[in-house]
Formats: structure tokens, C-alpha cells, sequence
């Protein structure tokens, strides 16, 4: 269980970034925020990775209370952060150094299994698309088995088939590893596509909107008429929190 508590941050500057963020996730729980630009979704990340402190409020996992960066908790960004002096198979595997090599080889061949990249193995970074360098990033952050993996849009910058394909990779990479999961994303049908629940926010500060059950059992289908119901929904209230902030913008 991760819990968040209270959850607020002022910067130095005076910008009250984050308001009261309080949400409980359940282990193995996939959960997506959406939200239009200023209503926090980028500094929440920040605070539960630890990478920023909280001005108040908490953070624990199990139990276990967070203040610093935890190496139970991971997070994939929109670039694929690899190390290209390294192979495919390398930069996978780099959180396994501390295995015996044999078994480092056995989990890395398996994750290249199943992000579709078997026969990628020595390839560089440079060598690989946009897509192929962001399944590798997926593959790296989750092969160590991490409690929670915290994703910051990580499709964005791919074109729409890319996307897709990956939503698919992830949801295989997701359930393979039972990892609780948050997804901070702009787009309202990778949402509602992905997530078991969807926290709608709020800007300037950013705080929560209404959080939304999707109700919607796997595998789902993007064209079914109960997705689409869930899109118009979570489609108005986002446009309802920035008819009310003034804000026009979604990101």
C-alpha cells in the first residue's frame, strides 16, 4: 500500500505548487493522473520519489514512512534517460550488477522477451527508435521488481501508433511484475485505457478534482462504448476544473 497524506509543497518563490494531496493506492493498483499544466502532477512525482521534500504531509510505503529516494521506488520519464555508452542488455540490466552474472542474463533475456526486443541485446542506444529506446527504459526500471513505479508521460513524445503499441507493452510489463503503478499523463484515453483508477486535478494549487473508478475489466477494448463513457466523463471534469481555475491548457 502506498499512502500519501496531506501532501503540499511552496516553493521558495512563493508558487503553491500542490494542496492537500491525499490518495491511498492499493499493491498492484495502476493509477493515472490527469490534469491541466500548473495542478502539480509533475512536482507530486518529484516528492514521491524523493527527489524534492514536501512543505507538509507524508509519504509511506507499507507502512514504511518515505523521505529520501528509496530504491523500492522507480520512475520512467518522457526521455528514455538511457546510458548510451552501454548495449540494450546492459542498461537493462544495470540495477542487477549485485547478481551473479548468470542470473543478471536470465531476467535481462526474459524482460527483452517481453518488451519485444529479443535479438536487441547488444545493440547501442543510438541504434534504436524513439519507442525501441522507451521500452528499454520500461524494461530497466521494472526488472528489478520496484514496489512502486512512478511514470511521467512516458509516451508523449512518441507518434500515435508508437504509443499504443507500448500502452500494450507496459500493461504486459505491469501485471508480470504485480507493481503498484502511477501514471501522470495528459492524454484522457491512455487514461482511461490503462488505469484502474483516474485522479482528476485541479490547478493553481494543484489539488484533487474527483478521482474516478474505471470500473472496466482487462484486456479492454479502445473502441468498446463503456471506454468511450468513461472518456466523456473524465473528459468534463477536466474541462469543469479549468472552467473554474480560468486555466485553458492540458499537460
Amino acid at each position: 500500500m502506498l499512502d500519501i497524506s496531506s501532501l503540499s509543497k511552496i516553493y521558495p518563490n512563493g508558487t503553491h505548487a500542490l494542496q492537500d494531496f491525499s490518495l491511498s493506492i492499493a499493491r498492484g493498483e495502476l493509477v493515472a493522473v490527469i490534469g491541466g499544466s500548473g495542478c502539480g502532477k509533475s512536482t507530486l512525482l518529484r516528492l514521491l520519489s524523493g527527489l524534492e521534500a514536501p512543505t507538509q504531509g507524508e509519504i509511506s510505503l507499507e507502512g514504511r514512512r518515505l523521505t529520501e529516494p528509496d530504491p523500492l521506488v522507480n520512475i520512467v520519464f518522457q526521455e528514455p534517460r538511457l546510458f548510451p555508452w552501454l548495449t540494450v542488455a546492459d542498461n537493462i540490466g544495470f540495477g542487477l550488477r549485485h547478481l551473479p552474472s548468470s542470473e543478471s542474463d536470465e531476467q535481462v533475456s526474459a524482460a527483452l522477451e517481453k518488451i519485444g526486443l529479443r535479438g536487441y541485446e547488444n545493440r547501442w542506444i543510438k541504434e534504436l527508435s524513439g519507442g525501441q529506446a522507451q521500452r528499454v527504459a520500461l524494461a530497466r526500471a521494472l526488472v528489478t521488481k520496484p514496489a512502486v513505479l512512478l511514470a511521467d508521460e512516458p509516451f508523449s513524445a512518441l507518434d500515435a501508433m508508437t504509443r499504443l503499441e507500448l500502452q500494450d507493452h507496459l500493461l504486459d510489463l505491469w501485471r508480470a511484475n504485480a507493481t503498484t503503478m502511477l501514471l501522470v499523463t495528459h492524454d484522457i484515453e491512455e487514461a482511461a485505457f490503462l488505469a484502474d483508477r483516474v485522479v482528476v486535478m485541479r490547478p493553481w494549487p494543484g489539488r484533487i478534482q474527483e478521482v474516478v473508478d474505471v470500473g472496466l475489466p482487462r484486456r479492454r477494448n479502445r473502441m468498446s462504448g463503456e471506454l468511450a463513457a468513461v472518456k466523456r466523463r473524465l473528459s468534463g471534469l477536466l474541462a469543469h476544473s479549468l472552467n473554474d481555475s480560468g486555466g485553458t491548457a492540458i499537460g
